[in-house]
C-alpha cells in the first residue's frame, strides 16, 4: 500500500495526471459535526470518513478530495451542545457545487463516501442533479455503515436506530482514541426507543443522553477489525467502479431511437 493521494497536496500540473491514472475518479469523504453522547468527540463522523478515504486512496490510487466536516444533523436538535448542522437544501447544493468544480478539473467518476446516516437524502439529491447536468459523469453514493453485509451487521448489532453505539465507539477507540472519554463509556448505554414508531422523531425525543446503543460493549480490537472490513469492502467497490461503464450508451438528453419494428 502506498501513501494516499490527497487533492489538497497536489498542484494544478499534477492533478490531470493523477486523474488519468485513476480512471478520472475521485473520492469525496463526507461526515458531520454533531454530538456523540457524553463519551465521543463531536467530530467522530468526519474523522471516520477522513481515515477511511485516506486508506482507500492509498490502496487504489484514487485522489481524495478534502473531507467535508459538516452534514445534515438537524435531527440531533439543540438539546446537547456541539452539533453544527447544515440544512438539507444547503447541503445538497454544497455537494452539487463541489461535484461541479471537480468535474471541471477532470473528474468523471465521483465517489461520495458518507459517514453520517442522515446525509443520505441530500447526497442522493446532489447525485441526481450532477447526473442530470453531466452526461459523462458517474456518481456513486456509498454509506460507510452499510457498505457490505458484515459491516452493516456490526453497526446494527446493538441497536436498529444506532448512534454513538458499540460500533462507532469501537472505531474511535481504534482510530482516534483522543476522541474517546473512556471514563464516560460505562454509563453511556441507552436503548433504542424507535421500534414500532410511525413517525421519525428527533434524537431529543428518543435518547436521554444522545446515545442509542451499547457503547460499553466496545473495544479497540473490535474497532480495528471493523475498520479493516470497511476499508477492504470499500476498496473492492471502488476498484469495480474504476472499470464500470453504463449498461447502455444512450444520451440523457435523447432523442429516443425507435425500436426495430416500432
Amino acid at each position: 500500500m502506498s501513501a494516499p493521494l490527497l487533492w489538497s497536496d497536489r498542484t494544478w500540473e499534477e492533478i490531470p495526471g493523477d486523474l488519468a491514472g485513476a480512471a478520472q475518479a475521485a473520492l469525496l469523504p463526507i461526515g458531520a459535526t454533531e454530538q456523540h453522547g457524553p463519551h465521543l468527540g463531536c467530530g467522530m463522523d468526519f474523522v471516520l470518513a477522513d481515515h477511511l478515504c485516506r486508506a482507500v486512496s492509498a490502496h487504489t490510487g484514487v485522489p481524495m478530495l478534502p473531507t467535508l466536516p459538516y452534514g445534515c444533523s438537524l435531527g440531533h436538535s439543540r438539546r446537547w451542545p456541539g452539533t453544527i448542522a447544515l440544512d438539507p437544501l444547503l447541503m445538497t447544493d454544497l455537494v452539487r457545487q463541489i461535484g461541479e468544480q471537480a468535474y471541471h478539473s477532470g473528474v468523471r467518476r465521483l465517489f461520495l463516501v458518507n459517514a453520517h446516516v442522515t446525509n443520505a437524502a441530500p447526497l442522493r439529491c446532489a447525485l441526481e442533479l450532477l447526473r442530470a447536468r453531466h452526461d459523462d459523469l458517474m456518481v456513486a453514493l456509498i454509506n460507510t455503515a452499510t457498505v457490505s453485509g458484515r459491516v452493516r451487521a456490526a453497526h446494527f448489532l446493538d441497536a436498529e436506530d444506532w448512534h454513538a453505539n458499540r460500533a462507532e465507539t469501537a472505531l474511535m477507540q481504534a482510530l482516534a482514541p483522543a476522541l474517546v472519554r473512556e471514563d464516560r463509556i460505562v454509563d453511556a448505554d441507552d436503548p433504542d426507543r424507535t421500534q414500532s414508531l410511525v413517525f421519525a422523531h428527533p434524537v431529543n425525543r428518543t435518547s436521554r443522553n444522545g446515545v442509542t446503543g451499547a457503547p460499553s460493549q466496545a473495544s479497540a480490537a473490535e474497532g480495528a477489525e471493523l475498520f479493516a472490513w470497511i476499508v477492504e469492502d470499500l476498496t473492492a467497490l471502488v476498484r469495480r467502479g474504476l472499470t464500470e461503464t453504463p449498461p447502455l450508451p444512450h444520451s440523457y438528453d435523447g432523442p429516443a431511437v425507435p425500436m426495430p419494428g416500432a
